[in-house]
């Protein structure tokens, strides 16, 4: 009897956890968490990647100082991409279950009160995810850079963005991260809790800002390197 009780009470663990990830808030759940893991990333990525300014040596010093700490450099990688996986899938997931509950679609689509960033949501997310694919295989791998240096980041930096093709679509693609960082740390917040009508305007507006300070920072490289500042 006793057995069968604690087999009971081990086994409701993750006959719970699944019914709160089967729910639409157990997915809202699911991508804010990882919504604030990739944010971190960001923000960490941009700092990193402004140290161009400060010339090459400090660039790839840092660049060594990565590749020197193999733990630290896989260890992120492999939470960013679990963390990457689990966001895409609950988005997925929680936009089919939208769609089925509500099958018959609206006969005309009112987006006055909804901004331009929520409504790109969806297909800004899996640009973002293809650009992630591409900016790997173009820095890390060096695919399309006849003169890659895996130890000379600086370099490798500076002859990618001299293209100007490879600078717009660069830019191209901060501005819609711009647009999903903007909406995707609103919602997270709402998601959260933090959903008072007293607080949340301000949560918008900083949301908002953060955003666009995100996106200046990563544009400001291309730019800089087109405009001659940054050269080797």
């Amino acid at each position: 009897m006793s057995i069968q009780m604690s087999a009971t009470v081990v086994g409701g663990h993750p006959n719970r956890a699944s019914r709160f990830y089967a729910a639409p808030i157990g997915k809202k759940a699911v991508m804010a968490v990882t919504g604030v893991v990739l944010f971190g990333f960001v923000l960490g990525h941009l700092a990193g990647n402004l140290q161009v300014f400060e010339g090459q040596h400090q660039l790839d010093s840092y660049a060594a100082f990565l590749k020197a700490t193999p733990v630290l450099l896989w260890g992120t990688r492999l939470v960013l991409l679990v963390s990457v996986i689990l966001h895409i899938v609950a988005s997925i997931q929680l936009t089919q279950m939208k769609r089925a509950a509500r099958p018959v679609a609206y006969a005309k689509k009112n987006n006055s009160h909804s901004s331009f960033a929520s409504r790109t949501m969806m297909w800004s997310g899996p640009f973002i995810a293809f650009f992630i694919a591409f900016h790997l295989m173009h820095f890390t791998l060096g695919t399309g850079q006849p003169n890659f240096n895996g130890a000379a980041v600086f370099g490798n930096i500076v002859q990618a963005f001299q293209s100007p093709l490879v600078a717009f679509f660069y830019i191209f693609a901060m501005l819609l991260l711009g647009t999903h960082l903007h909406h995707g740390l609103y919602s997270m917040f709402q998601t959260l809790g933090a959903n008072h009508p007293s607080f949340m305007p301000v949560i918008k507006r900083v949301a908002a800002l953060g955003a666009i300070l995100i996106t200046a920072g990563f544009i400001a490289i291309p730019v800089a390197v087109l405009a001659g500042v940054i050269h080797t």
